[in-house]
């Protein structure tokens, strides 16, 4: 009998070829997965998710529910339309472990587990997005929880207090769409404008999430946030600063790190297995924070897993869970099997 790989995201295709070609497989028969597991407090069947990015439509989002994930994250929606970058969108990298600012990495022509991430967050407008949001609510099994990612659409001239809104705005539509959780990008180092750095400035992002939280009410919130160096005390100060107002934090998205001839000598975000190291250090600092604060804000562990033993070093750091975006999208059956190792003692 010859098994056939199942689809996944066609990295030499553009963004909206695979959008508008989304898997339609749908495979059944999940491993359970010992434990009592929560995401965001509420009870999902195990410690697996699916990162923003992978999931480009409720379609996508419908066919990774099948593979073994309980959080399905639909990839980051705006208040208006927005183009996606011009390919290459997902480059291969040759690199080890990172720490932040590393430059000249070299492109390569296989993956080996790590590569640059050039979309933009780009977005269809939101008549389109909201009532996709809606049906896939509607099809997906209710065990699994939808997060719908968010950010602002900022122009150059606005304060701190329009970017907030056009946020919080952004949320409640995709509350009111029927969104289980609502995720704040506070961090994309692939783009220039402010509200891809919110995540250093603490007060900045406080009032995102104290405003999107006025527009989503009770609603589960999680703010994503980026990679510190290791000698930066801002995590903690945003941690004090997030806690009256999120449930989580979602850590680490990607490491910036520039490409040896490639997207104009910028540097772009690296996801990927060149991140675990530096994300699991992270997490354990955040959540370690929080502890000792007192805080019921929790960590969700993103970047680099692609093993049950990547699934427990998060665990152990702290994490509330994990969730996976380049390992699914290489292999997308790496859930299941994740949850078959995890179902082993």
């Amino acid at each position: 009998m010859v098994f056939m790989p199942l689809p996944r995201y066609d990295i030499s295709k553009s963004y909206d070829w695979n959008y508008d070609h989304p898997p339609t497989h749908a495979p059944t028969g999940e491993p359970g997965v010992p434990g009592v597991w929560s995401f965001c407090r509420q009870r999902v069947a195990s410690p697996l998710g699916v990162a923003a990015g992978p999931l480009l439509n409720g379609a996508w989002c419908l066919y990774y529910a099948t593979l073994g994930f309980d959080v399905v994250t639909y990839k980051t929606v705006r208040s208006r339309e927005r183009a996606c970058y011009p390919t290459p969108n997902l480059l291969p990298v040759q690199t080890g472990s990172l720490a932040g600012g590393e430059t000249d990495l070299s492109a390569s022509e296989q993956m080996g587990g790590s590569w640059a991430i050039s979309f933009g967050m780009p977005s269809k407008p939101p008549e389109v997005w909201t009532a996709d949001v809606q049906a896939t609510r509607r099809r997906l099994p209710k065990r699994v929880r939808l997060s719908v990612s968010v950010v602002a659409s900022a122009e150059p001239d606005w304060p701190i207090e329009q970017v907030a809104d056009d946020y919080a705005e952004c949320a409640r539509m995709a509350a009111e769409a029927g969104a289980d959780a609502i995720e704040v990008n506070l961090s994309c180092p692939n783009v220039t404008s402010c509200d891809g750095q919110l995540y250093q400035n603490p007060r900045h992002a406080t009032l995102v999430a104290e405003r999107t939280r006025a527009a989503i009410g009770e609603l589960p919130l999680v703010c994503k946030i980026g990679h510190f160096a290791e000698d930066d005390d801002t995590p903690g100060r945003l941690m004090d600063a997030l806690a009256p107002h999120a449930d989580a934090v979602a850590t680490t998205n990607c490491v910036a790190a520039t490409v040896r001839g490639a997207f104009g000598g910028q540097p772009r975000g690296i996801g990927g297995s060149a991140i675990l190291e530096a994300s699991v250090r992270q997490v354990e600092r955040l959540a370690g924070h929080a502890a000792r604060q007192g805080y019921d804000l929790r960590v969700i562990g993103v970047g680099g897993v692609s093993t049950a033993a990547d699934v427990r070093r998060y665990l152990s750091a702290g994490a509330e869970m994990t969730h996976l975006a380049t390992a699914l999208m290489v292999d997308p059956e790496v859930g299941l099997r994740i949850r078959s190792d995890l179902s082993t003692p």
